[in-house]
C-alpha cells in the first residue's frame, strides 16, 4: 500500500490532496497545526465520508491515517514531532510539502519577525520536513519530495515581495535537493501554481482584492499533485506549472 504525507493537511490544497490520495488508494501521514481540524479530516477519510472515487471502484474505503498536529512555525518541534509520526509504523514513498503562508505589506515596512515567520514556513519547514524523511527514503531506496511553490517564484508583485523571495528560494531548495538526492534514487518536484482559491486569502497576513471566483479551484491542485506522485520511478516531472485561464490575478 503506498504511503504519503502531507503538510498543512487540515483544510486548502493539503485537505483535497489527503482526499484524492486517499481514493488513489494510499495511506496517509497528516501533519496540520490544527488537531481538531485534522482529525475531523481523518476521520471523514477513514469512514469513506465523500469519497470522490468513482461507483464501482473495488478499492477499500478504509484507509491507515495517522495525525499529528504540528506547528511548522516552530523549528524546534519539527524533528522530534516527525521522528514520533515516523515511528508509527508507516513509511512514505511520497512527501507533499504542501504548509505555508503569505503575507502582503511593503518590504520597507515589513517587521523582520514577519520575514523570519515566513521564510520557517515557506521554506525552512521545508527542508527540516525533507531532513528528517530522508533517512528513511534513502533505507527504502528511494521516493519522492513534492514541494507546492506560486509563480510569483519566477515575478515580482508589489507588496508580495517576501512572499516572493520566499518561493523563489523554494524553488532553488527543490532543485539543490534533486540534486543531492538523485543518487538515492529520491526525486523531487516543484508543482507552481497560481492563485488557488484556499483559505490562504482569508488570513489576517494577507489583504487582496482579487476576483477569487477566477482562481483555481483546490480539487485541481491535488489531481496535479496526483500526477506528480503517481510517475514511475525511472521518471520524473521535475517543475509542473498550474495556472488560471485568467492567468496571474
Amino acid at each position: 500500500m503506498p504511503v504519503a504525507l502531507i503538510t498543512g493537511a487540515s483544510r486548502g490544497i493539503g485537505a483535497a490532496a489527503a482526499r484524492r490520495f486517499v481514493a488513489a488508494g494510499y495511506d496517509l501521514l497528516l501533519l496540520s497545526r490544527s488537531a481538531d481540524a485534522l482529525e475531523a479530516l481523518a476521520e471523514e477519510l477513514r469512514h469513506g465520508s465523500g469519497d470522490p472515487r468513482p461507483a464501482g471502484d473495488p478499492s477499500p474505503a478504509v484507509r491507515r491515517i495517522e495525525t499529528l498536529a504540528l506547528d511548522l512555525a516552530d523549528p524546534a518541534a519539527i524533528a522530534p514531532g516527525l521522528a514520533e509520526l515516523l515511528g508509527r509504523g508507516l513509511t512514505p514513498q511520497t512527501v507533499i510539502n504542501n504548509a505555508g503562508a503569505a503575507y502582503t505589506g511593503s518590504l520597507a515596512e515589513m517587521p523582520v519577525e514577519r520575514w523570519q515567520w515566513l521564510f520557517q514556513l515557506n521554506v525552512t519547514s521545508v527542508f527540516q520536513v525533507s531532513q528528517a524523511v530522508l533517512p528513511a527514503l534513502r533505507a527504502a531506496g528511494g521516493g519522492h519530495l513534492i514541494n507546492v511553490s506560486s509563480h510569483a517564484a519566477r515575478q515580482a508583485f508589489p507588496d508580495w515581495g517576501a512572499y516572493c523571495a520566499s518561493k523563489a528560494a523554494l524553488a532553488s531548495l527543490s532543485r539543490c535537493l534533486a540534486e543531492e538526492e538523485r543518487p538515492h534514487g529520491i526525486r523531487v518536484s516543484t508543482l507552481t501554481l497560481g492563485a488557488v482559491n484556499t483559505p490562504l486569502w482569508d488570513s489576517e497576513t494577507v489583504h487582496s482584492s482579487f476576483d477569487r471566483r477566477a482562481m483555481l479551484d483546490p480539487e485541481r491542485a491535488a489531481e496535479a499533485l496526483l500526477l506528480l506522485a503517481q510517475q514511475p520511478a525511472s521518471q520524473v516531472v521535475e517543475d509542473l506549472t498550474l495556472m488560471p485561464a485568467a492567468g496571474a490575478l
